[in-house]
Formats: C-alpha cells, structure tokens, sequence
C-alpha cells in the first residue's frame, strides 16, 4: 500500500498534465444522517465506480487485536440478514460488477465497477452490510484461517516483506503505524467474532464513511437513489481518533534480516517523515520532488551514482507518498550489483544522501524533477476508478478536490533550497531505520570471514 500511494502523487501530476487547463470538477453534498458524498462526473462511457470509505484502519486496533480492521473487511463479504454467504459477490458478478476491498493504516474501502443502470442495486446491497451483518461462528473460523494463510503468503514466505515488517516496527516505537496492517500471527488467531462485530458496530455507519460516485451521473441524479438507500441509516457515535504520536527521534536504528529464500541481497532504509497533513508538512511538497531528484528515474542521482558511475548497484530509488494521516515513510532502497557488499552500497548510498543535504540541488534537476511529476500518459479522469481512488485516499486524510487542483501550482513553487531544507530535516541518521536483507549462505560466510585469524 505504501508505494501505491506514493504512486498516487505521479497519478495526481499526471493526471493534471493531461487536462492542464480544466479542472477536475465535483459536486459534494451531505445527509441528514453525516454520510459525505462526492460525485465525480464522467460522461464518456455509461458505467460508474462506486466507491465508499469508513475512517476505520489498522492504526484504529486497540493493542492485542492486530489485524481486526483486514479481518472485518473479510467479513464483509460474508452474509447479512438477508443475504447468503457469498450472495453479495454472487449478485454483483451476475449484474457484470467487479469488486474488491482494501485495508490501510487509515481507512477501509470497499468498490464496484458497474454499468449504471445497476447502480441502485449496488447501493442497496452495500447499504444492507453496513448494518445488518450476520454471519455464523463457523464462518469466522474458516474466515480466520484464510486470513492466516494470506499473512503467510504475503508476509511470512516473502524475506522482502518480513524485512519491510520488522524495519516500520522499529521505525514507530509508539505510533500505532509500528503494527503492519495484516496483523500479527499469533494476534490474528485469537480473533474472535465478538471483536469483529465490535469493530463493526462502532465504526461502520454512515457518518463515519465517504462515498465517492465516479462515472456517467450527476449530484442531482445521485442525490435520491442515495437518500433512499444511504439516508435511511442511522448515524452512529461521532468518534475522535486518540492515536499515541511518535516520540522525536533519537537514535537511528538497524534491522538485518536473514533467509535461505534470498536470491537477492538488497539495502532499504526508511526515515520518518511529515505527511500533508501530521508533522512539519510544509516539507511534503519538497520531499516529494526530493525523491525524483534521488531516485525517480534512471537520470536521477541514486541511479546515476550507484548504477551507471561506480557500479555499486543494478538498481535504486526513493519514494515518498505523503498521503498518510499520522506520520509518513520516506525510502531509500538499492540491490547491490554482483560482488558488491551491502556495506559498500550503504557507504555509496551515504555518499549520495550527504550530497544532496551539502548544498541545493541544481535549477536542471528541480525542472527535471518537475517535468517527470507530470510525465508518463496517466489519464486518470478517463478512468472510472482512478480519480474514485485518489480523491477516497484524500478525503480520508482531511485534505479533498482542492489539494487535487492546486497540487501542479504547489509543485511548481517548490525552490532548489526548500528541497535542500527538507533534506537536512528528514535524511537524519536518528530519523531512521536500515535493513539489509541476505541469503543465509552469505551471512553466514560474512561471521566466518570475521573470524578468521
């Protein structure tokens, strides 16, 4: 999820570049009962996405319980009081719907991509699992145990992902962020329904969630459909989200991890950064163009240092999303080129950081950095669900439409000296955590050579 939203800045200058002097206009309104909604017109083709959001992510979880806010979005797809298990996805592929679901730090989305004229039934479906699920002990327990094998497959058999696990735990010691989103294994066995339908019961209703309609209908045409499916839930608890802040940072700190699944070394370090909206956010901007200056492209310095002038890597590059509700990552990473150590990659990718920290990075990159923001053919407001996605992701973290329109403005603004200062500011060893991934062959060569007289 981290470098998909990293990928939705690109998506935002991209998609601005293509409709450069329109605008992307949306109608918004509100119910009685404090659901949001916010259309996005999209006349070309006679199909919508249909997009709703609940402020309700892993970072809500009180300790103990790691994993219930993925295992809810699960669950959602089980049965209501009306429906059978599996009747909900049964219904929408028989209307020719797709649909998915996806669990962050910070929210929870659920989407269908229809025809319109089966718009009513989407909505009349998802209204009826935001408050009347019913599903039976025994499917949370077979639920359960899918949701283990996919932390197995996804986290556990995968080095990469174990390492990218234990570096953001190191890298939060107090902000719920420390925890990955799946959850812990021996947390998640414990799961129980009871939980589950708490979590449900507190936050899904209508005041806590966003729905975002992308496609060939207007506010006026949406406004009665939603009303009478939508506007007759009742509004829930209004709820504040207390979350535990993140100390200032002392120490920097290192994370090796070992497997005898590793094909290929690689080097990672994540710093703790301001996002858009938490922290020392007037860095965001420039951050997002420091990772381009360090590591967007194959001109970039990380690039053009390790791989193509000292032949110390086959590979780098940085990225920095920013769209995140408490703190945010920014990420360095590299794989060493054949008989290169990790220790000499790291030294070289010093190198590269001190640099750019040294002195402002020349008027040619910024305007390159600039150029490639806004390149790549991304026609977000061709697509149905794209800008449903981007503009989902920005509700959720306070900002809406306006961050969107004015973000190519806001970029260009950005001066070579404001991306030397968030450079300083963030690219600090006690900001950080490293982690090196090795096979275990090699790591182990590494303590025997240690050891050699």
């Amino acid at each position: 999820m981290r470098k998909f939203l990293a990928c939705l800045l690109v998506g935002l200058t991209c998609a601005q570049a293509a409709f450069a002097d329109d605008a992307v206009k949306v109608e918004k309104f509100t119910l009685d009962n404090g659901m949001e909604v916010v259309v996005i017109p999209n006349h070309r083709v006679p199909a919508i996405s249909h997009m709703i959001w609940f402020r309700i992510g892993s970072a809500d979880e009180q300790k103990g319980v790691s994993g219930l806010a993925h295992y809810l979005e699960h669950m959602m797809f089980k049965g209501t009081k009306t429906l059978k298990v599996g009747e909900y996805s049964q219904t929408i592929s028989k209307a020719g719907g797709d649909h998915n679901a996806f669990t962050s730090f910070d929210f929870t989305g659920y989407y269908v991509n229809i025809a319109r004229e089966n718009l009513p039934l989407v909505m009349k479906l998802e209204a009826d699992r935001m408050v009347n699920l019913q599903v039976d002990e025994a499917e949370f327990i077979k639920e359960r145990e899918v949701i283990i094998e996919e932390r197995s497959m996804r986290i556990d058999n995968q080095p990469s992902a174990v390492l990218s696990e234990q570096m953001r735990a190191a890298l939060f010691l107090n902000h719920p962020y420390h925890t990955s989103i799946i959850g812990w294994r021996h947390e998640m066995s414990t799961l129980s329904r009871e939980q589950v339908f708490d979590m449900y019961r507190r936050f899904y209703h209508p005041n806590n969630a966003v729905l975002i309609v992308a496609g060939d209908i207007t506010a006026k045409e949406l406004k009665p459909m939603v009303e009478t499916t939508y506007g007759v839930l009742p509004a829930g608890e209004k709820l504040a989200r207390n979350w535990t802040q993140e100390p200032k940072p002392n120490s920097e700190r290192r994370i090796i991890h070992r497997d005898e699944k590793v094909l290929q070394p690689s080097f990672e370090r994540d710093y703790l950064a301001p996002s858009f909206v938490n922290g020392e956010k007037e860095h965001a901007f420039a951050l997002s163009l420091l990772a381009q200056v360090l590591g967007g492209t194959d001109t970039s310095r990380l690039y053009q240092e390790l791989v193509v002038k000292r032949k110390l890597a086959v590979g780098a590059s940085a990225d920095y999303s920013g769209v995140d509700l408490g703190p945010s990552v920014f990420t360095v990473s590299a794989v060493p080129a054949e008989g290169v150590s990790l220790q000499a990659l790291e030294n070289g990718i010093d190198d590269v950081l001190r640099s750019v920290i040294a002195k402002p990075v020349t008027a040619a990159e910024l305007d390159r950095a600039k150029t490639q923001a806004r390149a790549g053919i991304i026609y977000a407001r061709d697509g149905l669900q794209s800008l449903a996605y981007i503009f989902g992701q920005l509700y959720m973290v306070g900002l809406d439409e306006t961050f969107f329109n004015t973000w190519p403005d806001n970029i260009d603004a950005v001066t070579p000296e404001q991306v030397q200062q968030a450079a300083a500011f963030v690219l600090k060893p006690e900001r950080s955590v490293t982690g090196w991934l090795q096979a275990q062959e090699q790591a182990n060569a590494a303590v025997a050579k240690e050891k050699a007289p």
